[in-house]
């Protein structure tokens, strides 16, 4: 069980892995390949594609089943490229060099104190996840919530929500793995009942919220496992 939590810090990427990918149109495809952690060899998945205002990127590591992790500081020059994992614990990015049939790339990730060798190699056509937009959420649902998830170690836990024009966003911060705006990807709101998705660290979250508008009871699931969640509106300043 507590392994298996862990990872919403490493949510954020225990793997927090991250990819960093270079970048011009040479490099526009779907890349597979895996970082050399000693004695256990990540999968990863990368995609990266030209937008009209930049690079884009997401990534995906099977093995923990976390998806749609977005890459930003996307660079390449001179056939070196650099990006990132936007939100995960460390810092995670990558460092790689383009061969030069165009075919793989191959560098080194950097997380906190760890370097580790990685080598990907082009798959295919880019699919790059984008966060799609989610409706409105009821004003009672606004603002920030806190708890603790008791995951074999106490995990305190703050979640943010807010309406903009293009609909409802949260973000989840994980105080005790360093893991800052994790983002939810999709939010669902139905009268009193609450569900939120997080595919950086392929968690759930399913709540009900109480009369006063003051709690959120519920339920979040990871890896196969189910535990209480219970989290309270925080005063606003």
């Amino acid at each position: 069980m507590k392994s298996a939590m862990n990872r919403i810090g490493i949510g954020a990427l225990w793997i927090a892995g991250a990819a960093s990918i270079c970048a011009q149109d040479g490099l526009r495809g779907h890349w597979s390949g895996s970082i050399e952690i000693p004695d256990h060899p990540l999968a990863i998945e990368i995609d990266l594609d030209k937008a009209a205002n930049g690079w884009v990127g997401s990534m995906s590591v099977p093995a923990q089943n976390s998806s749609g992790l977005t890459l930003d500081a996307i660079t390449f020059t001179k056939g070196k490229c650099e990006f990132r994992i936007k939100g995960a614990p460390g810092d995670p990015s990558f460092a790689g060099t383009l061969s030069a049939d165009n075919k793989t790339i191959a560098g080194d990730f950097v997380q906190g104190p760890g370097t580790f060798p990685f080598k990907l190699s082009r798959t295919g056509e880019p699919k790059v996840e984008v966060m799609k937009p989610s409706p409105p959420v009821a004003k009672e649902f606004l603002g920030t919530w806190e708890g603790t998830l008791e995951a074999g170690q106490p995990l305190r836990l703050v979640l943010t929500i807010s309406n903009d024009r293009n609909g409802a966003k949260a973000v989840l911060v994980s105080l005790d793995q360093g893991a800052s705006d994790i983002p939810v990807t999709a939010i669902d709101q139905k009268e009193s009942k609450l569900t939120l998705g997080v595919k950086m660290v392929g968690g759930r979250y399913e709540a009900q919220i109480n009369k006063d508008g003051s709690e959120l009871n519920g339920t979040w699931t990871q890896a196969g496992h189910d535990l209480p969640l219970k989290l309270k509106k925080a005063a606003t300043p």
